[in-house]
């Protein structure tokens, strides 16, 4: 029997100084301390890109548009009782300026950066994926 797919998007905000942001997981939620990319889970109604739209700005305060977000890469996990597909995408351009909302701390970093964070199993194959394209 096949585990069933939840659907993450997740967005690798890049800064003019080609830095990307990460986000600590706050206490309380699986995975609580270790860095990621900001995103989410995709609702049923939604398609990848209006997800990650919609949490960029109930996440970090920030507009995009689906038109900023370039595919990058994914990551295929098994996540307890459900498999994960994470959606990466870049995004170099939105509006506002970056808040940690629900997050205890932001910080950017340059791609090289990543491998000495601690971050989710589904991530980690992500970074040199990510450094390849940025």
């Amino acid at each position: 029997m096949t585990a069933p797919f939840f659907t993450v998007a997740a967005a690798a905000l890049v800064d003019r100084d080609g830095r990307i942001l990460v986000q600590k997981r706050p206490v309380g939620r699986p995975m609580a301390g270790l860095w990621e990319f900001p995103g989410g889970k995709c609702e049923p109604d939604e398609t990848p890109e209006t997800a990650l739209v919609r949490e960029l700005k109930e996440e970090l305060g920030i507009e995009t548009h689906r038109s900023c977000l370039a595919p990058g890469c994914f990551a295929s996990e098994p996540l307890g009782d459900k498999h994960l597909l994470l959606l990466l995408y870049v995004c170099r351009k939105w509006e506002g300026i970056v808040q940690p909302i629900e997050a205890p701390e932001l910080k950017w970093v340059y791609p090289r950066e990543l491998y000495a964070l601690e971050m989710p199993p589904a991530d980690r194959p992500l970074i040199g994926l990510l450094e390849a394209l940025i």
